[in-house]
């Protein structure tokens, strides 16, 4: 029978290894790396799924189709500078809408892997998780690029997603391991920086190769190259303890204290007396469902103000990525620039992340990219694409933090015995913005500027319901829903705009 711990305690056990020891530091290196794969892997369809094309012989602009079907009926060429799913299976005129298709579909693969993932790494690990899914997804892009039709395309886009969410969520969950300052720095100026370097490589790879076959090929092979670190990258020791692999955990520990030339005490975690366990509370031995998010008015509140507010980022922060193909200009540099700004975005989010109010820093970035993206109505038709490429620079800024943000915000919000159940939920909500996020760019065919009404409404919407959640900041994690208690002027149980009461209520958790 496998001992019990203390896993309240686990930072508190490997606080002799200290915050930034050679083995943290390798752990967060070679893992931040991942990310690099995700990055060009998740924006893919900007480039195989653009659409280089003249609508006839003797006419060198696109038209829109509102112009009539005559130009369809007369045949379509296509551009033979690229080569895309587009020109090779003909996807306009009648076809056209399996053009946003393939690229929902992919995150509707996205949107299952979610669902599964924090399952699949609770139950085989982060470590068999993390190989198994970045090797899949790598293999897969392989298949995937010997497409006979659309159909086949678009199944193997799917699983691509599904293994795409699966590593990162992996890749996310094995943070556990370190330190709550390492954690921050892993997560943002680790695995988001990266993910913004991966995608920055992307228009360097459809520069250099501009068949879409070919691109996928090139896109598969560095995640093939990653699995040789199997050797160096353990288990996580926080998932061994928790399915009672006692001496697994402690071997992994005692490398680590090796690599950082420390000596680990002969004792690393203290077992749990059984009359101790007896004396647990009723709420700290139940088991806790998705019931239980909108159990008490706090987080109903917060579950229901989370679905939309991520809802409102993903399709927002996709929607303004994959629209790098649509501006005017070069396709290549547009997507360099938006990558660029989504850097600098996670850089400006790790150095005011306790700088200023939690709520107020979500808000204020929400507010900007909506306005921003209001204000293209009013650009005049003569200057709308030498402006356009800017306003979506600013876009995207203000939009990136906000994706950036909005994990760590929420992680504060929920308490521990619930914390993956809403994450996980609203995890899942952000998949719905981005399955929506393609059409919403379709309708640009007939209306230049709706596509960005609709992102800037949903944006502003989005930021003043953000006002109304709590500041978490330099507030200890809750473990318990009892536990969870005010914190500063908008507490999590007093929120001054009740979506269920405008008056407080007492009592309830």
């Amino acid at each position: 029978m496998a001992s019990l711990f203390k896993y309240q305690d686990f930072d508190v056990a490997l606080a002799f290894l200290g915050e930034y020891g050679r083995f943290q530091i390798l752990m967060m290196v070679l893992l931040s790396l991942t990310a690099i794969p995700c990055g060009y892997m998740g924006m893919l369809s900007v480039f195989i799924a653009d659409t280089p094309t003249h609508p006839d012989a003797n006419r060198s602009e696109a038209v829109e189709p509102s112009n009539g079907t005559d130009r369809c009926e007369d045949g379509w060429i296509f551009s033979t500078e690229s080569h895309t799913i587009v020109s090779e299976w003909e996807l306009v005129c009648e076809n056209a809408w399996k053009v946003p298709f393939s690229t929902s579909v992919f995150f509707i693969g996205v949107l299952f892997g979610s669902l599964v993932s924090g399952q699949l790494s609770d139950r085989f690990g982060r470590k068999h998780v993390l190989f198994f899914t970045i090797s899949l997804q790598s293999v897969t892009a392989l298949i995937q690029a010997t497409s006979v039709n659309w159909v086949m395309f678009c199944a193997l886009n799917c699983l691509r997603g599904i293994f795409l969410s699966n590593l990162m969520s992996a890749c996310m969950r094995w943070s556990e391991m370190l330190g709550e300052s390492a954690r921050l720095v892993y997560t943002l100026l680790g695995q988001c920086l990266c993910y913004s370097i991966g995608y920055a490589l992307l228009p360097l790879f459809a520069y250099l190769i501009r068949s879409w076959r070919l691109l996928l090929v090139a896109s598969a092979i560095p995640g093939l190259v990653f699995i040789f670190t199997w050797w160096v990258i353990p288990e996580s020791p926080r998932w061994l303890l928790q399915k009672g692999r006692v001496k697994e955990a402690e071997i992994v520990i005692c490398r680590a204290a090796k690599m950082n030339k420390i000596h680990a005490p002969d004792v690393i975690f203290k077992t749990v007396d059984a009359s101790e366990l007896l004396q647990k509370s009723d709420e700290d031995k139940r088991v806790y469902t998705f019931m239980d998010l909108i159990r008490t008015t706090n987080l109903r509140n917060i579950t229901g103000l989370g679905f939309f507010i991520w809802i409102a980022i993903s399709m927002v922060y996709y929607g303004l990525s994959l629209n790098t193909s649509n501006l005017k200009g070069n396709i290549y540099l547009n997507c360099l620039v938006s990558a660029a700004t989504d850097a600098v975005a996670y850089i400006a989010t790790f150095v005011l992340m306790n700088r200023a109010p939690r709520h107020t820093l979500l808000c204020v970035n929400l507010m900007f990219s909506g306005l921003t993206l209001l204000v293209v109505k009013l650009v005049p038709e003569g200057l709308y694409y030498s402006i356009i490429i800017w306003l979506n620079t600013l876009d995207g800024l203000g939009v990136s933090v906000g994706h950036s943000f909005i994990y760590f915000f929420f992680t504060e919000l929920y308490p521990t015995v619930v914390r993956n159940t809403g994450l996980g939920v609203l995890s899942t909500s952000g998949r719905i913005g981005t399955i929506v996020c393609p059409y919403i760019l379709h309708i640009g065919i007939y209306s230049k500027v709706l596509p960005y009404i609709i992102f800037g409404s949903f944006s502003i919407i989005a930021a003043i319901l953000s006002l109304v959640l709590p500041d978490t900041r330099n507030c200890k994690f809750p473990d318990l829903i009892s536990q969870h208690r005010c914190c500063g002027r908008f507490c999590a149980n007093q929120l001054r705009f009740s979506l269920v009461s405008s008056r407080t209520t007492n009592g309830d958790i």
